[in-house]
């Protein structure tokens, strides 16, 4: 319905992707320790709480806690690492990309 003519020079297209590459070259290993530690530090607090429970419904609950909380820093671990890998393979496509796009239409 509507064609829209994307004209990028590489110029132009570098000034745009190298910041964001920057930045996330800088942010990603650093999400990766703060989230290690903070994971660290709450699994090991779910641990003792989970171990201090006395109540069996109190137990049930530490032990569901502790679970979901390893699941969700495994999850967030694993898309820290495939976004630093798809930047990586972004970043190697990006930079053996032919200078001369013609015009895309969309």
């Amino acid at each position: 319905m509507f064609n829209v003519i994307l004209a990028v020079t590489e110029k132009e297209l570098k000034q745009v992707v190298q910041p964001l590459l920057d930045v996330l070259g800088v942010i990603v290993p650093i999400l990766l320790g703060v989230v290690g530690s903070l994971g660290a530090l709450w699994v090991i607090f779910l641990g003792v709480k989970y171990a201090k429970a006395e109540d069996p419904q109190d137990h049930e609950k530490a032990r569901n806690s502790l679970k979901n909380a390893i699941i969700g820093f495994v999850l967030i671990f694993v898309l820290l690492i495939a976004l630093q890998i798809g930047v990586g393979v972004f970043t190697q496509w990006y930079r053996q990309a032919p200078s001369d796009y013609p015009a895309m239409t969309q």
